[in-house]
């Protein structure tokens, strides 16, 4: 068994949404295995109202949660990334910044829960739904015999992962 953490990058577009419910699951669900981000090509200003209210209902830790830009992940003294996954289409289109040390890289693709319309009832159960969806996908991750693949190996079980045919997500 290794003790190694493995640094882990979360991105979308606006992190505001899917990747601080993926970076607050990851750090929860991981006991110390992995250290997630989650940052944006554009953040907003803020984490969205039902995204925390989401995380605060399924008792995961926001204190520390904010929308942050990619920028900061690319910088020196930043952490070393041994995994940097997309939530959204429009940030898997994006030049990605150059991320030192070479991560592992996978695309797995969510609805954007933020632009849902309806009522607020609605919102609200659409914003769960992705939630679960994540949720089932990070234990997933989680549960990866990391230390036991190598590079290829894990490269197929993320992509795998992103395959919405591969997926048996409750809804």
């Amino acid at each position: 068994m290794s003790d190694k953490v493995y640094n882990t990058l979360f991105l979308c577009t606006g992190n505001s949404a899917r990747s601080i419910m993926a970076e607050a699951l990851l750090n929860s669900f991981s006991q110390d295995r992995f250290k997630a981000y989650s940052a944006g090509s554009h953040p907003g200003a803020h984490v969205n109202p039902l995204t925390i209210e989401i995380l605060q209902a399924a008792r995961l830790p926001i204190d520390e949660l904010r929308s942050k830009s990619w920028d900061e992940f690319a910088r020196p003294g930043a952490p070393q990334l041994d995994f940097v996954i997309t939530l959204c289409d429009s940030a898997a289109g994006e030049q990605c910044p150059l991320w030192p040390g070479q991560p592992i890289t996978a695309h797995w693709g969510f609805e954007d829960p933020s632009a849902f319309e309806g009522t607020d009832q609605e919102k609200r159960a659409h914003f769960d739904k992705i939630f679960r969806q994540i949720a089932n996908r990070i234990r997933i991750f989680n549960s990866l015999p990391l230390t036991t693949l190598d590079r290829v190996a894990i490269k197929r079980e993320l992509d795998a992962l992103g395959n919405p045919a591969t997926q048996t997500v409750a809804s």
